[in-house]
């Protein structure tokens, strides 16, 4: 073993364990090295979050993807693999994995006497096999075919012949970089596809394959943003209905508040509070719902408007550019995503102030009312001691009477033994001594057990 190698070695074990795959992740998805003419059929399939098999979203797609490798007799990709690229001989297919979505593009060389018409009605689509289509698991969100095709830069008839690819009245176009065209109209064609048109007029080594993989990142990213509209649009009804109930609640608190309001009763407190707990707890279920779809929307919006800048586009005269087309269609959907979310968080802070005033104004209730309690139980207590000091004075006057009974028997025992003693006369004498004695002692021993402090034995 050269030392070389020894050094190599002892210094591979200081790497950090995520350094190799870190490093990786930057070159994961290459974009496509494409050459016009050239034509492309792209499409994504997304996994809703609520299914089932979101949770297998991955090795899904691999089975997927492994299911052609092996028709066409092609090594499959380790499972844990994100991106795949092979030329399978009649196209060439990149595939990625994303969080929510796959991807597919096939890529076939074009013939170069092909008009545009002519390229579209064969797109490589045409070789995959029809029982794998069906195959695939998940919905699709996005397809569409790409053109890229060699053009003139002064070519009048271009833009006609163009237009005739496209059903729709909404054309964009703009020139991109510094030498390529794209066009499109971001419509679903009869076919069930969109097109892009990419004319190459004077593009270097990997610009197309660029170019290409950013105008297909823009429509996936634009339709994965554009799925927190729906949702925005079906919440704001839902929004209504709470925030009208928090107004009515919130009503019934100030009318109580007045001093001429009539006032509302511990009980029917406890139910306006229930009432704004349920509010709360409506609203927090749907911020669950659409917390996480509302923050991908905007994550994919901000990936769409980051590619569109990267095009450096450059108008075309009478043609909208993607930038303008964007800025007028998606971004107002994605505004409307930003203030259903804000919308959310701005009712759950009216929601918790109201919550805070009916608890506190339940809270001061309870303790009028536990004042009250102390109140009647001060006056019970001083009934009490009022009973106490005359069982008191009873006591003595029984106390007093049994000792003088005694007294009264050692008198006439005393009698009885020849004794000069009058047992009446001893009575009557002890009388006043007796009862002052028995009050004396009674009031010291009173006095001890409410001036002595009550020890808790532990234990």
């Amino acid at each position: 073993m050269s030392l070389a190698y020894r050094a190599n070695a002892d210094f591979a074990k200081l790497n950090h364990p995520m350094r190799v795959p870190l490093s990786a992740e930057i070159h994961s998805r290459p974009f496509l090295q494409l050459q016009a003419p050239e034509s492309l059929t792209h499409f994504a399939l997304y996994v809703q979050q609520d299914q089932p098999s979101q949770k297998l979203h991955r090795s899904t797609q691999h089975q997927v993807l492994e299911q052609l490798c092996m028709h066409y007799g092609v090594a499959v990709p380790h499972p844990q693999a994100r991106y795949f690229f092979h030329d399978f001989g009649r196209f060439r297919l990149k595939w990625e994995c994303h969080t929510e979505f796959a991807t597919y593009t096939f890529v076939e060389r074009s013939e170069a006497d092909a008009s545009c018409g002519e390229a579209f009605e064969r797109m490589p689509l045409q070789h995959v096999p029809q029982e794998w289509l069906a195959s695939l698991h998940g919905k699709i969100i996005v397809a569409a075919h790409v053109l890229l095709c060699k053009g003139e830069p002064d070519d009048a008839g271009a833009v006609d012949a163009i237009r005739e690819l496209f059903q729709g009245k909404s054309l964009v176009g703009s020139s991109v970089g510094s030498g390529a065209e794209v066009w499109t109209d971001f419509l679903i064609q009869p076919d069930g596809f969109s097109r892009f048109v990419v004319r190459d007029l004077s593009l270097r080594e990997f610009q197309a394959g660029r170019l290409v993989g950013r105008m297909l990142e823009i429509e996936t990213y634009r339709m994965m943003a554009l799925l927190g509209l729906p949702q925005a649009e079906a919440t704001q009804p839902m929004l209504n209905g709470i925030e009208n109930e928090l107004a009515d609640l919130t009503a019934m608190l100030v009318q109580a508040d007045q001093p001429d309001g009539i006032s509302t009763e511990a009980r029917e407190e406890q139910a306006l509070l229930h009432r704004i707990t349920s509010l709360a707890a409506r609203l927090e279920k749907l911020s669950v719902n659409n917390s996480y779809r509302f923050a991908a929307s905007q994550a994919y919006f901000s990936l769409v408007q980051s590619r569109i800048q990267e095009l450096r586009e450059v108008r075309i005269a009478g043609m909208p550019t993607l930038a303008e087309f964007m800025g007028r269609r998606l971004a107002p959907a994605m505004h409307t995503c930003t203030s259903v979310a804000q919308r959310q968080e701005t009712l759950a802070k009216r929601i918790a102030r109201s919550n805070d005033l009916l608890r506190t104004r339940v809270g001061i209730e309870q303790e009028r009312q536990n004042r009250k309690i102390l109140q009647s139980l001060d006056a019970r207590a001083a009934q009490q001691l009022r009973l106490q000091q005359a069982v008191e004075g009873l006591s003595a006057v029984a106390i007093s009477y049994y000792a003088l009974g005694l007294i009264g028997y050692a008198g006439k025992a005393m009698k009885a033994s020849n004794l000069p003693v009058n047992p009446d006369i001893l009575t009557g004498i002890a009388v006043p001594l007796v009862i002052g004695v028995v009050w004396l002692g009674l009031r010291r021993l009173h006095h001890q057990l409410t001036d002595k402090p009550v020890r808790i034995a532990a234990g």
